[in-house]
Formats: structure tokens, sequence, C-alpha cells
């Protein structure tokens, strides 16, 4: 069932039912008030025989049934003194009422015995303890009466009944009327919800078909948004919806360019490569030496061919995180990287400051981005230069006596494949810093790039909050220096 349905569904389902509801506290209600105003002309009709009730010595019995000693006179035994002997008979559609006397031990007495009330249980008990009064319905020789019945003392009860022939047929017209208003209302509310659920979803109707057009032109995404209309929530789905497509859009887009540049930087060494192999086919042309230098350098492009690969690979995962994440002493990390640049250039200083800090990532890629910087900040040292290294909380600078960064390249000294001049003629690839921006990104960090007042590039990179480790001997701080 679509949700078109489900919804008209429910919005005529919940109409209906209020309109059954109205229809049946109207009628429940007149039915009430005409049986209330049956009631008081009950009430009014058994007065007088009431109150001739209570003129004598005898006990004089009330509305509510309460008595007074007494005797009632001017009537005969049959009827109890009430004089009922002296009214005329009467059936049960007259307005005067129909009067019966049930006696406490359960026998009755009226003018008319073929109308006579006939007695119930509950009436006999009310007979013999003389006291109290209820209304009732019933139905006596095919006529539908309302019988109102009164304690008259230790005479027993006296049951009063007038018909509910004019009640019934109001009440019949009424539900007739009250069942015709449902039967619309409910049509009614089917219409309705119909069609406020075609307009309520109009606009997600809309959506989806936008939506369904993007998937299928996935090649035109840049062209493709949703159209933003008010400020509800709909507006809202479909701003959310456009800044998805937004960074989708930037996330595609950076995949295109990723396998564009890569394929380019990949075009060198691969060309290079098969040229030399080429170049081996006819190698005993070649002297012994020219031999060794072929070998040595496609040994050297495979290693950057190599080394290109790895990093595509790197910068293809991504800025999510794709490791096991746990709690990583990043100055640990910082310190094997700063031993292995010493190893690589024996005639660099590197001079280390760093206190403990404790990062939660992936420790592979971080070691992955610190190693890339100090790389960068030993390729651009002079031979006998140094490199100062600062570890404070989660950031790492890294500074170094080279040329420094030009103007024109720091806007782009973390974009892939983005290369200086000065850097085309050295080794590299161009995306060691782009993974450390991308780990760094990984981890909630930050990257920067700026010049040294008095010479040199400056490189701070953060991996997020830090944490301070369990302190052991030696590691408040670590300071260090050496070639």
């Amino acid at each position: 069932m679509s949700l078109r349905a489900r919804m008209a569904i429910a919005a005529g389902v919940a109409v209906a039912l209020a309109v059954i509801a109205v229809a049946v506290s109207a009628y429940a209600g007149t039915r009430s008030q005409l049986l209330g105003q049956v009631d008081n002309q009950l009430r009014n009709v058994a007065q007088p025989v009431l109150q001739r009730a209570g003129s004598g010595p005898g006990p004089t019995p009330t509305v509510g049934g309460g008595a007074t000693n007494g005797e009632f006179d001017g009537s005969s035994d049959r009827d109890e003194g009430l004089g009922l002997d002296r009214l005329p008979p009467s059936s049960f559609g007259g307005p005067q009422g129909t009067f019966t006397v049930v006696k406490p031990d359960g026998t009755t007495f009226s003018p008319s015995q073929h109308y006579a009330i006939p007695p119930d249980a509950r009436l006999k008990g009310l007979a013999a303890s003389g006291h109290g009064q209820y209304f009732t319905s019933m139905t006596v020789g095919g006529t539908h009466i309302r019988v109102m019945a009164t304690g008259i003392g230790p005479r027993g009860a006296l049951a009063v009944a007038l018909p509910l022939t004019d009640v019934d047929h109001t009440l019949s017209n009424e539900l007739l009327l009250v069942v015709l208003i449902a039967a619309g209302g409910i049509a009614l509310a089917a219409v309705l919800g119909f069609l406020v659920a075609r307009t309520a979803l109009a606009p997600v109707e809309r959506f989806t078909r936008q939506t369904e057009s993007i998937a299928n032109n996935p090649e035109r995404l840049e062209q493709k948004r949703l159209e933003v209309i008010g400020r509800d929530e709909l507006a809202r789905l479909a701003r959310t919806f456009n800044n998805t497509l937004d960074a989708l859009e930037e996330s595609v887009a950076s995949q295109r360019n990723l396998v564009a540049d890569a394929s380019h930087e990949l075009r060198t060494p691969i060309s290079t490569i098969r040229a030399n192999l080429q170049l081996m086919r006819d190698e005993e042309r070649l002297s012994e030496a020219d031999r060794e230098a072929l070998r040595a350098d496609v040994i050297e492009e495979l290693d950057e061919l190599t080394a290109l690969v790895a990093d595509i690979v790197e910068l293809a995962r991504g800025s999510k995180p794709g490791g096991e994440l746990e709690e990583v002493r990043l100055d640990r990390i910082v310190a094997e990287a700063v031993e292995r640049t010493r190893r690589r250039a024996p005639g660099l200083t590197v001079n280390a400051t760093f206190e403990p800090a404790l990062v939660h990532g992936d420790g592979d890629r971080i070691a992955r981005a610190v190693t890339n910087v100090l790389d960068n900040a030993r390729k651009w040292s002079p031979p006998d230069g140094v490199v100062e290294v600062g570890l404070r909380g989660a950031t790492l600078t890294v500074r170094d006596h080279g040329p420094g960064f030009r103007d024109e390249d720091l806007p782009f000294v973390f974009d892939r494949f983005h290369r200086a001049r000065e850097a085309r003629s050295k080794p590299g690839s161009g995306l060691g810093l782009a993974i450390v921006r991308q780990t760094a990104q990984a981890h909630d960090g930050f990257v920067e790039a700026t010049n040294a007042p008095d010479g040199g590039a400056i490189v701070r990179v953060g991996f997020g909050p830090a944490g301070t480790p369990d302190e052991e001997p030696g590691d408040r701080q670590i300071v260090g220096s050496g070639r």
C-alpha cells in the first residue's frame, strides 16, 4: 500500500470517527432529554394521587418514598385508599397516565386490569420495603411505556406509566437523520482524506521525481538540485538533500581529479621503465658501465613507481579512518620518525623537543603523516642544515632552514600532486603533504604552512584533542638533537 493511500485512509478514518462520535452524542443527548421530559410528566401525573395518599393519619408517602403515619380517606380498600377506583379506566396511550398499586404481598390493583403494569422482581421489592423510587422502561401489550414506581409505606408501591410512542417516533426520525449525516460525513471524510494526502505528498512526489532523475543521470550531478520553497520541514529536507549532493559532487570531483592526476604522474615512470627495458634488449651493444647505469635507473624508477602507487592508495582511503582506532602515544611516534630522519640524513641536525601526548586514532596513518612532514623538511634542508621538531599537546611543528615556500605556492602546499617549480627536479610525486592533510582531517585536526621570518618553512599539524598518558620515567619531557 502506498504512502498516499495510508495517509488518505488515516485521515478518512479520523474524520469518520469524529463524525460518528458527534452523531452518537447527539442521539444520546436527545434521547436523554426526551426521557427526562417524560419523567417530569410522570411526576406531575402522580402528584395528586400521592398527595391524597398523605391526607389521612396513616403513612404519608412522598415522591422520594418517605412516609408519615396516617390513614387514607374517601377511597375503597381495593386501592389502599388512593381513590384510583374513581378514575376512569385508561389505556397506555392516555395522557392522564395508567396507575397500578402493588401491595406488599405482590398482589396488584388497577382501574383497568387490561392495562395494568405487571410487577417485576424490582417492583415487588419496592412494594415490600414501602419506600424508594425509580424510573424504568418496558413493553406491555405491544406498547412501549415509561414507568415511575414510588413506595407508599406499608401499603406497597404506586406505579404510574405513560406511553413512549411519541418519543420513539421522534428518536426514530432522528436516528435516520443521524445515520444519513454520518454516512455523508464518512464519504466526505474519504474525499477530503484523499485530497489532503495528495496535497501533502505533492512536494515529496516532486522530490522523488528529481532524485530519480539524478540517480538516472549521475554524470550530470552538478546540474541537479532540488527546488527549495518556504521554510517548512520539506524545505529543510530539500536543503539537506542539496547539501548531500554538494558533498557527493565534491567527492566525485575529487576522485576524478585523483584518477586524472595519478594517471598523468604514472606515465613518466612507466614510460621511463619501458624505454630502459627496450634498451636492455640490445644490452650486448652497451658497455658494462652503461648496463649497470641502466639497471640502476630501472630500479630507481620502480621504487618511485611503488612509492607513488602507495601514496595514491593512501589518498584513496579518504578522510575517514580505515584502521582500528586506539589510544596512540603521539610523542613516541614522533621520536621514532626523528630517529629515522637522522639515519637517512647523517649530515642533518635534527633538534627535537616534545612532551608526552596521547591521541585517539590510527597509529599507522599518523606515523605515515609524521614521516612525510619530516621527509619534506629533510628534502628542502641544505646538506648541513638544521630541522627543528616540536610537539606540544597533539600539535606537531616542523621547521627547516631551506628556501621556504613561494608566496604563490602557499595556498596549494597540501593539494594533491602540487609541486613547486624547484621541486620538479627532485624525487617525489607531490602527494606527501596531501596525505598529511587527509590524515589530520581524519583525526579532527588541522594543517598549516607558513614561512619563518628569518627564512625556512614551518609546517604545523594537529591530530585532534590530546590526552595525558600515564607518566613513566623520562616521559615528562623529551629533548634530543643530533646528526
